[in-house]
């Protein structure tokens, strides 16, 4: 099996790094990277005793995951991205990685939504959100999501092609929206979701975390919907 580079992007995930990276399968990943934005916690000596490669990029969750996809070894044709916490479940990356090596799609997402979800893993406003995000989406492009969520493959010459400029919490839903434009050949696949395994989430754990997020979300909406191409 042709493997593939593994993006993570972190800050301050030391609790739960070193098994996020120990439980993606060997045999798939050749390049597992993990895009730091200044962690303070020990994050990145976890992630190298893991067997992990870090970089240093600076904050911006989409400017960590642009540049680990752009540190990403050469000879990897796919690029997985999932994050940090524990919560996507990395032992299953065949169920997103594999329908991109096979060349039967050039993107696939992983749904939370569709899949079974621990209690407690995502908070209301959350599922509202992908929900929202999918029938806006629809409406535009006529392919339909459902989540928004973080684990996700795309072929690596389709990622240059829909040249990414998100560099904070809208990055996700640059990729969505700028894939389904692109008619890229898109698959959501239902997979299940843990609670975060330690620590506390930069988007959901506050209102002011979840308040900025939104708005990074609605404003690159915005302005890919806006856009001509």
């Amino acid at each position: 099996m042709e493997p593939v580079a593994v993006v993570i992007p972190t800050l301050n995930e030391a609790g739960t790094i070193g098994a996020v990276i120990r439980e993606i399968p060997r045999d798939y990943a050749c390049d597992i990277i993990i895009a730091d934005s200044g962690s303070t916690d020990g994050t990145q000596a976890v992630a190298t005793a893991a067997g992990a490669r870090v970089i240093d990029t600076g904050r911006g969750y989409g400017r960590a995951c642009a540049m680990g996809a752009a540190a990403a070894d050469p000879g990897c044709r796919v690029i997985v991205f999932l994050d940090g916490d524990g919560a996507d479940r990395g032992d299953l990356i065949a169920r997103i990685a594999g329908p991109v090596l096979a060349g039967t799609h050039d993107f696939v997402l992983a749904s939370r939504t569709r899949g079974t979800r621990e209690p407690g893993s995502m908070l209301w406003h959350q599922v509202l959100a992908g929900r929202m995000a999918g029938f806006g989406m629809g409406a535009l492009y006529r392919v339909h999501y459902s989540d928004m969520c973080a684990f996700r493959a795309i072929d690596r010459a389709a990622l240059a092609r829909l040249a990414m400029t998100e560099m904070t919490y809208g990055w996700n839903i640059e990729m969505q929206m700028k894939a389904a434009r692109a008619r890229l050949r898109i698959l959501e696949v239902a997979m299940p979701y843990r609670r975060r395994a330690a620590g506390e989430s930069k988007v959901a754990g506050s209102l002011r975390g979840t308040m900025r997020a939104g708005t990074k979300i609605v404003s690159t909406f915005v302005r890919v919907a806006s856009a001509r191409s």
